[in-house]
């Protein structure tokens, strides 16, 4: 097994791998070993030892998540469990699920078979952003083909064990990358979160125990029960399992997707991808995408992980990186990520529906000189009032205000300067230096 677990099987070009080509390279190897060997519960136990957090956004341990779901026999009445794959890639600046389901869409269903089999389920929903038309195509002829070859299906490798494997093409919204969200989407309805409790392990999809995660995270699954638990701990710097599939893009002179270990710094990933560019000089990063805060280039050596991240004041989120030189404004860069959020919030709730427009309004009128003092005090008023975790419905709200927050406390001087000159002075600067 190659030392980078999700990424290093695939073909330069992109390319998916047929069955046979995968089976090759050790492909289902895992899925057979962990359904004839293994118990439910000792998969599950594995992704425990293996410290597997969720790559989807919040970094939940992926192997709590699971414990939740009701053993084989418990859930209440008639019906199947489900497991669902959230391929609704739509986080700014966020496009690594997109490589993992183009090039590597055996790996995700190997990942999927065993994670169902792990919470008991019988369907496993595999729900991909409809923009991501390869990506559909790929994992749709890799299902077809693990059906043919008995890994899908009726009674499985033999085993008695029946499960139902399919592609949903969702219609496309941010929204929709929260678990609620996306059961409601699946179900035919407005796709809006859910009130809580009950949680989607007791009642999700049409009612029944339902367990959602990211395809990064389930497509670690397979090399885990493959290599077993401390070898996939082992490819970490930090106490949180594996690697990581980073985007980096921005200010780099080759944007990509970067397979690196956990724990590993900006200032490599930066390096990797080119170092920056534009003028050379970092002005600062997000770590986690639009929805995380601003660190400078202090942070720069930082360690790449949900924990150390979170100690500086940022989020990790999806692990992609936007990097902003020193041409590039901070303040332009929030106003795109509110007009976003904007356009991206269900409604349901006031502070987001409501409170979402009005800042992308004042950050419109900041990048157009029609802005003033007091506007800014009316940003770091719903940063204080709506920002907080649990202040709206679900956490678009307050991951909308994490880079406007961090943005304010880091960079109100040009946020005043935006108000005094009527103008970026940042982009007026640049443009004399230019001319």
């Amino acid at each position: 097994m190659t030392e980078m677990p999700l990424t290093g099987r695939a073909r330069p070009d992109r390319r998916p791998h047929t069955l046979e080509e995968w089976k090759a390279l050790g492909g289902y190897e895992a899925v057979e070993r962990g359904l004839r060997e293994l118990s439910p519960e000792r998969v599950l136990d594995m992704v425990d030892e293996a410290a597997l957090n969720g790559r989807g956004g919040a970094g939940f341990p992926a192997a709590k998540k699971w414990r939740f779901m009701p053993k084989r026999g418990a859930a209440p009445g008639d019906g199947p469990s489900y497991f669902i794959v959230n391929g609704d890639e739509m986080e700014p600046g966020a496009f690594k699920d997109r490589i993992l389901l183009e090039a590597l869409p055996h790996q995700l269903i190997e990942g999927a078979i065993l994670a169902a089999y792990a919470t008991h389920c019988d369907e496993v929903v595999i729900l991909i952003r409809d923009a991501y038309r390869d990506a559909i195509r790929n994992v749709s002829r890799a299902i077809a083909e693990a059906e043919e070859a008995g890994y899908l299906g009726r009674d499985v490798l033999g085993t008695g064990r029946d499960l139902k494997m399919w592609v949903h093409p969702s219609a496309g919204r941010y929204i929709v990358g929260e678990e609620t969200a996306l059961i409601e989407a699946l179900e035919g309805k407005r796709a809006v979160p859910r009130k809580r409790p009950p949680f989607p392990a007791q009642s999700g999809l049409w009612g029944r125990p339902t367990t959602v995660n990211n395809v990064e995270t389930v497509s670690c699954v397979g090399p885990i029960v493959a290599n077993g638990p401390q070898w996939f701990q082992s490819l970490s710097r930090t106490n949180e399992g594996g690697t990581k599939v980073f985007a980096v893009s921005g200010r780099v002179h080759r944007p990509q997707v970067i397979e690196a270990p956990m724990g590993t710094t900006a200032r490599e990933l930066i390096a990797r991808a080119g170092g920056v560019s534009g003028n050379g000089r970092l002005r600062c990063f997000q770590p986690g995408g639009g929805a995380s805060g601003f660190l400078e280039p202090d942070a720069l050596d930082l360690p790449l992980d949900f924990g150390h991240v979170a100690q500086a004041g940022s989020m990790f989120g999806t692990g992609t990186m936007i990097v902003l030189d020193e041409t590039a404004c901070p303040v332009g860069v929030i106003a795109r990520h509110m007009a976003f959020y904007a356009r991206e919030s269900c409604g349901w709730c006031t502070p987001c529906r409501d409170g979402l427009p009005w800042v992308a309004k004042i950050m419109a009128d900041l990048e157009a000189g029609r802005a003033r003092m007091e506007d800014l005090d009316v940003l770091e008023m719903t940063v204080e009032v709506a920002g907080p975790r649990g202040r709206s419905f679900c956490d678009l709200m307050g991951g909308a205000m994490s880079p406007l927050g961090t943005g304010l406390a880091r960079f109100r001087d040009l946020f005043e300067a935006h108000v005094r000159e009527g103008c970026c002075p940042i982009a007026r600067d640049h443009g004399r230096a230019a001319a």
